[in-house]
């Protein structure tokens, strides 16, 4: 005759709804009020331009400070262009944080073969910015592979030249001080221009390999399948931006391997009986 679950048995369970419970008040906490509408957020996105050229010559600055142009990273070499903004607290840092790792990994002809440029579309962000996002999205990393890395910040003319010659689209909103912008890289040839686009997130390796061996040699890829990744927590449909996805990814994942205790703690107690 089976026997109603103990009050023991049944605390994992009720653990795994307290974990979900605790993801839901994160997500109505975290909600408020866009200034931006429907219809705004609708046209964002990579409006791609394959075989385009980039603008060398727009002007930057780079972790120290100094007054950089986009042209003085090309120089036999495809280049990983990043636009994102280095204070932003959702997707860019999941963006650059799926770079890095996505790099690590991609097996090399000979050493580095590719540069990486973040480009912040926050005119407000600056030298000190970048420096702090190179400690944060380098660390570990080997001499060599950083050294390909490049955090540049600039004007808002600067900024936009290479946004217009990506088809990068993006839109400040004052109520709430986050840019909604898409989530993507751009891969482009050691000439400058634009070979590849690789949308969203969760970047394979082998994707980016292709992709650079591809651009070194000045191959210009098809437009890739449009995907509106928004990097802003905007929910068009009720006018309020949603929870941050890092705080619910979280809260998910203690649920899960709360829900696995129990699952294991179940089994125990069956094969004592």
């Amino acid at each position: 005759m089976n026997q109603p679950p103990s009050r023991h048995a049944r605390l994992p369970v009720a653990l795994v709804g307290l974990a979900l419970l605790v993801a839901l008040v994160a997500a109505r906490s975290a909600a408020g009020y866009s200034s931006l509408s429907p219809e705004a957020t609708h046209a964002l996105g990579f409006h791609q331009h394959p075989g385009a050229a980039l603008p060398f010559a727009a002007g930057f600055r780079d972790g120290t400070g100094h007054a950089v142009q986009l042209g003085n990273y090309f120089h036999g070499e495809p280049v990983v262009l990043v636009l994102e903004y280095l204070r932003c607290r959702t997707l860019c840092g999941l963006v650059l944080e799926d770079v890095a790792s996505a790099l690590a990994r991609v097996p090399l002809a000979a050493g580095r073969d590719y540069q990486v440029v973040a480009i912040s579309i926050d005119p407000r962000d600056g030298p000190a910015d970048a420096q702090a996002a190179r400690a944060r999205y380098l660390a570990g990393a080997a001499p060599a592979t950083s050294a390909g890395w490049h955090f540049l910040t600039g004007s808002p003319e600067a900024i936009r030249a290479v946004a217009d010659a990506v088809g990068f689209s993006y839109r400040y909103d004052p109520a709430i001080d986050q840019y909604a912008h898409p989530a993507g890289i751009t891969i482009a040839t050691p000439g400058g221009r634009i070979a590849r686009y690789i949308l969203g997130l969760g970047y394979r390796p082998l994707d980016l390999r292709l992709a650079l061996s591809e651009a070194a040699t000045d191959r210009i890829s098809s437009p890739v399948t449009d995907l509106l990744l928004l990097c802003y927590c905007y929910d068009p449909g009720t006018g309020r931006y949603s929870f941050a996805i890092r705080n619910v990814t979280r809260a998910l994942c203690v649920a899960t391997l709360l829900g696995l205790l129990a699952l294991g703690l179940r089994l125990s107690r069956a094969r004592r009986t």
